[in-house]
């Protein structure tokens, strides 16, 4: 049985709109694995054509999010740039009330004669400067060497961002890390100036809500607001 999540929102009292909600890594890993579910798997999870929303605001976070916040440093490329269901991570397993915790393991090979790309048909790992595949022997686009030495070892199961790191989810499902500073400017982007209006509540995100999550983020900017307090 799947296991739930908890994040605390935020609420405009007056409105009854989510300002935004604090979460952890779990939850996070969550959002940026619906980047990397294959259409198929979004289509049976949800019988619906419609395809507008905001999961484009979380792909934005997720390419301005520094890579010190991933727990590898292929992830944020194979998050980014998904070529099969490998990339999906094993938190999406929420979305399935019947589901159990898969571990996938890949492993990464890199060149070792030079670190200077150019051809965009591989992926390229900004991180370390150099060019990454998850096929052992692919030929270097640089050098024409084969690319075997290996990189790292990837378990799935240990999620996409580090786990000693709190995050803020906006409405609209925009990521970034927590602190006072990102908090006060984020109450003045939203016009807020006295506490006393807002209202704190603790959810929980099981199965059921991590499918409404997935429908309202292909058709709503207000997907917090559309799950949790719209009913």
């Amino acid at each position: 049985m799947a296991r739930k999540l908890t994040l605390k929102l935020l609420i405009e009292k007056k409105t009854q709109k989510v300002l935004y909600a604090e979460a952890g890594y779990d939850v996070v890993d969550l959002l940026f694995s619906l980047l990397s579910m294959p259409i198929g798997s979004i289509i049976k999870l949800l019988t619906k054509e419609s395809m507008v929303g905001c999961l484009g605001t979380t792909y934005n976070s997720l390419q301005q999010l520094n890579d010190t916040y991933f727990a590898s440093t292929v992830i944020k490329s194979q998050l980014l740039n998904p070529t099969s269901s490998k990339a999906v991570a094993a938190n999406s397993s929420i979305l399935s009330k019947t589901a159990t915790p898969v571990v996938t393991t890949q492993n990464y090979y890199k060149c070792t004669e030079c670190k200077s790309p150019y051809d965009k048909s591989y992926r390229y790992s900004s991180s370390n400067g150099m060019y990454i595949t998850d096929v052992s022997g692919s030929v270097c686009p640089r050098c024409n060497k084969s690319m075997h030495t290996l990189l790292s070892h990837i378990d799935k199961d240990n999620g996409f961002v580090k786990k000693a790191v709190a995050y803020t989810i906006s409405d609209d499902l925009s990521v970034a890390p927590m602190s006072t500073t990102s908090t006060i400017s984020l109450f003045s982007s939203l016009g807020i100036n006295d506490l006393r209006c807002i209202e704190e509540r603790t959810v929980s995100l099981g199965p059921q809500e991590g499918i409404e999550l997935l429908k309202a983020s292909l058709q709503s900017k207000n997907v917090l607001t559309d799950v949790f307090l719209t009913k």
